[in-house]
């Protein structure tokens, strides 16, 4: 009998994400396929509603809105800091502070969070935190490869 996937499923596929013009950003159809347990963290909650329902041998190919995929771009997620902050960062040659550049932060709560630099001036630095894909539409293909009911014993996951 053939399991389709819910949540707790045991899912093994290939998927690919790209931007609605067709620029792939992430994809596994040429490597070793994905293997997770549906609502573990490991996909967002938009890519998993559509693997839903879904058996052994199904592909999917779906574009979804921002808001289902990354998120909205999000204003105020811009930030200006007064350039005395990166001040270690302008003095390793490994580490420029340009437009584009990743640069790393901690959190209120002691997280790593990543900050794209969008501006730099002689005083301040803008940096934007929001997912670098935020405010996308994603176009979402996968082809699933097995399915394993939430309830089978002996599950083992590679992430």
């Amino acid at each position: 009998m053939n399991c389709v996937i819910e949540p707790g499923s045991g899912v093994r596929l290939y998927f690919s994400l790209a931007l609605s013009d067709g620029q792939v950003i992430d994809s596994n159809f040429n490597t070793e396929p994905a293997e997770f347990c549906l609502g573990d963290g490991s996909m967002l909650p938009g890519f998993e509603a559509q693997l839903l329902g879904k058996g052994s041998g199904d592909e999917i190919s779906v574009t979804l809105p921002p808001e289902q995929a990354f998120g909205e771009w999000n204003a105020a997620n811009l930030q200006h800091f007064h350039k005395d902050k990166f001040n270690q960062l302008l003095d390793d040659e490994f580490a420029r502070l340009e437009k584009g550049a990743v640069i790393a932060f901690k959190d209120m709560a002691g997280f790593d969070i990543s900050g794209v630099v969008t501006e730099k001036y002689d005083t301040s630095v803008g940096v934007d935190f929001n997912h670098p894909l935020a405010g996308k539409a994603i176009v979402f293909r996968a082809k699933v490869l097995t399915v394993t009911a939430p309830d089978a014993q002996g599950l083992s996951f590679k992430y």
